[in-house]
């Protein structure tokens, strides 16, 4: 909810409503003697209380000069639409489609987080056209190798009817809430999160109906086993794992990379980092996918 300097805010139309994104369009990022023809990267945020196009914000910014850059916030959560339903991945596939075919007009780079990351290998199982490369932080369906992620006793108390509201405006949407998530199941350092961050998620989980997103999360209607996808990807990706991620280990990430190996060429595993290597430690991603865009370039 919080943008760098210089970037503008966007819309489309989809089938589920209004989707913002931000691109970095006004100086110092673009002037006149910048290139108009560039190579998209579109970076997409994950899943969970007060997530929004933020996440990316400390590491877009650095590939301005070579690429045109994408960063929506997703259906239900920042300055998007939040439709009043229980999302299914459906949704998302069918939304993440149409937003990189109305903003693009050729295959993308995407960069994309957690749960998401899963749905755009789907994504590029099912329109391998759209995409050029994927670079991906922990992706899971929560649900792999048969794993049940809606058994958890997480889940069976935000099936209780009521609760589940009071649970979000009582436990996620606070600055309290949100602080606690961060530091206990997100980064692996607490002493890593600062003011900004902590206020950019609370904006995003105090929207108007910001719960529907995060409940269907939480309760598992989004979750699905990513292990029978991945053998199906044809697309060159990269898998980066933070080693202390909470919910899925490297050890996961792993298996996963090894159903299919031609075309999951890279796996790199960050040491003490969370699950979201991208704000803990935004410098050491970059650098990651600066390394990743060389290679899978090179690869191709």
């Amino acid at each position: 909810m919080l943008e760098p300097l210089g970037v503008e805010q966007k819309s489309i139309s989809t089938s589920l409503g209004r989707m913002v994104y931000y691109t970095p369009s006004q100086p110092p990022w673009r002037d006149t003697d910048t290139p108009t023809e560039q190579p998209t990267i579109v970076f997409f945020h994950g899943f969970g209380g007060g997530s929004s196009a933020y996440e990316w914000s400390k590491v877009y910014p650095a590939f301005v000069e070579d690429y045109r850059i994408l960063a929506p916030d997703l259906m239900g959560w920042g300055r998007s639409q939040h439709p009043e339903r229980n999302y299914q991945p459906e949704d998302y596939l069918q939304t993440l489609q149409e937003f990189i075919e109305t903003t693009t007009d050729g295959p993308i780079i995407a960069i994309a987080s957690s749960l998401t990351a899963a749905l755009i290998l789907r994504l590029a199982v099912a329109s391998p056209h759209l995409f050029q490369t994927l670079i991906l932080t922990t992706p899971s369906g929560l649900s792999d190798f048969g794993q049940d992620y809606r058994q958890s006793l997480i889940v069976q108390i935000i099936n209780t009817p009521f609760l589940d509201n009071l649970l979000y405006r009582g436990l996620i949407a606070t600055s309290g809430g949100i602080e606690n998530f961060l530091s206990t199941r997100q980064f692996a350092q607490p002493e890593r999160i600062y003011p900004e961050i902590i206020q950019a998620y609370l904006q995003s989980a105090q929207q108007p109906n910001a719960e529907y997103a995060a409940l269907s999360f939480v309760r598992g209607d989004l979750c699905f086993d990513l292990a029978k996808y991945v053998p199906q990807l044809t697309i060159p990706t990269a898998f980066l794992w933070g080693q202390k991620s909470q919910f899925t280990s490297p050890n996961l990430g792993k298996r996963l990379a090894q159903l299919n190996p031609e075309t999951v060429k890279i796996f790199c595993e960050l040491e003490n980092v969370g699950l979201t290597p991208q704000l803990e430690l935004p410098a050491l991603t970059i650098g990651f996918i600066r390394h990743c865009l060389k290679q899978l370039t090179t690869h191709n």
